[in-house]
């Protein structure tokens, strides 16, 4: 049986993905980092699934939590085929760059580029034993040629520099039959996150060109398709699902009040 590590996998885009993988015959293991109430819902929806699911609880900044996550995972399950770093801090409060505090730097630097390294470095090595594994990065739209994005200084500095940490992997990870992929996932706000595309078909909203609101099922097919034993062929790349929308310009002329 093949299993998946997801981080932030009880809801969002990340419960999307998780259900993906379960209905595809994986066990998961599925990180949260303080929401219990999402966690008993999940066990209700999943309890058909349960045997197959491991829950673990911590903050993905936490070096700690990073080795619990695939010590508990390797005890359990005893392999790792995928892994989607699903999870990243993101400050939703705009601001430039010179009013972030050192903290926030930290955090959004962490959470976004230097866990998913503390992962890699741990996981690998068991993908390596396999001859087989599938890697999935998130970023955002037009990381792949480091745009700048106006408000968004740390997040997308991160994201950026996950770009080039995605390809290495590939280009070094090649002759071990492992696979490192990037998603950069439009505005999917809201309950959209954990909708399906028949629901957001049938609500009409969204500004993407598309004429819908992009949905967590949209991005969980993405991650599917990229985790497939046939998808082999396929590292390196850097894959955006917006419907068409142009994200990241959206505010370059309007000035903070």
């Amino acid at each position: 049986m093949r299993h998946a590590v997801i981080t932030a996998g009880s809801k969002g885009l990340g419960k999307k993905v998780t259900e993906a993988f379960l209905n595809e015959g994986y066990s998961v293991t599925v990180t949260y980092f303080s929401d219990e109430q999402a966690v008993k819902e999940r066990k209700e929806e999943w309890k058909d699934y349960l045997d197959r699911v491991l829950f673990v609880k911590g903050d993905i900044c936490d070096k700690q939590f990073i080795n619990e996550i695939v010590s508990k995972t390797m005890e359990k399950f005893g392999r790792v085929d995928c892994l989607i770093n699903n999870a990243g801090p993101y400050l939703f409060n705009r601001k430039k760059l010179a009013d972030y505090t050192d903290e926030e730097w930290d955090y959004l630097l962490y959470g976004n580029l230097h866990s998913v390294f503390y992962l890699l470095k741990q996981i690998i090595p068991i993908m390596r034993k396999q001859k087989y594994g599938r890697i999935i990065n998130y970023g955002f739209q037009g990381a792949n040629s480091a745009s700048g994005w106006i408000y968004r200084s740390a997040f997308s500095a991160a994201k950026v520099g996950l770009v080039s940490l995605t390809k290495t992997i590939a280009y070094e990870e090649a002759e071990n039959g492992i696979t490192s992929n990037m998603i950069c996932p439009g505005d999917i706000f809201g309950d959209m996150k954990e909708a399906s595309q028949t629901e957001a078909s049938k609500d009409g909203k969204g500004l993407a060109p598309v004429g819908r609101s992009g949905t967590g099922e949209d991005i969980a097919r993405m991650v599917q398709f990229l985790c497939k034993e046939e998808s082999d062929f396929i590292t390196g790349d850097i894959f955006e699902i917006t419907g068409g929308l142009d994200v990241i310009n959206k505010y370059r002329h309007i000035p903070l009040s």
